[in-house]
């Protein structure tokens, strides 16, 4: 990303919704602005394998596994506004295990892109499928979209959840019915 194109663009943008750019709070802001696109923008430029950095074991572990309650921050890519939350995965090993703290890296990967809520869920739960060969991966994200709540409808209090079920997630009811009944447990920690 050129930093300085990015600035120049804010810059105009300023400009054009009336404020004075040379005024002393809005001296810095093109540079801070870019700089946090850069940052919130990260996962294009990630990589899954590096990610995971052959963090992937055999094992022959054979229960669900799950990861609940990741925070992610994400873009609208509607309206380049915040949409905010916790995503819950859950998968039932084929052979292969990931170290745990691999798992909220990936949705990051996802989460730090332009992005809709609907395609992230998936994006995580390919990934997971691709890379580990489960019986089954399941992922639920819970979001709220700053675009629904400061503008248009505003409703704040709307969360919006997406799911996405693969394997034996998808074909068998109890299996799905567990991992959903164990995600809205309360937290014992």
């Amino acid at each position: 990303m050129k930093l300085e194109v990015v600035e120049k663009n804010i810059k105009s943008l300023l400009e054009e919704i009336g404020e004075d750019q040379n005024r002393e709070g809005l001296k810095k802001t093109p540079h801070r602005v870019a700089k946090a696109y850069e940052f919130l923008t990260q996962g294009y430029h990630k990589n899954i394998k590096d990610v995971l950095n052959g963090a992937i074991f055999n094992e022959k572990y054979d229960e669900m596994v799950i990861v609940k309650d990741i925070d992610f921050y994400s873009l609208c890519e509607h309206h380049l506004l915040p949409f905010f939350g916790k995503v819950h995965i859950a998968y039932i090993p084929g052979g292969k295990i990931v170290g745990l703290s691999k798992i909220p890296r990936i949705v990051d990967v996802f989460a730090r892109r332009l992005q809709v809520q609907e395609r992230m869920t998936q994006q995580i739960a390919d990934t997971i499928e691709e890379y580990l060969s489960p019986i089954g991966v399941g992922v639920v994200a819970e979001g709220y979209h700053m675009c629904m709540m400061m503008r248009g409808v505003q409703k704040q209090n709307s969360i919006t959840t997406t799911s996405a079920m693969h394997g034996i997630f998808n074909s068998d009811a109890r299996t799905r019915s567990e991992f959903l009944d164990l995600i809205s447990l309360k937290k014992i920690l």
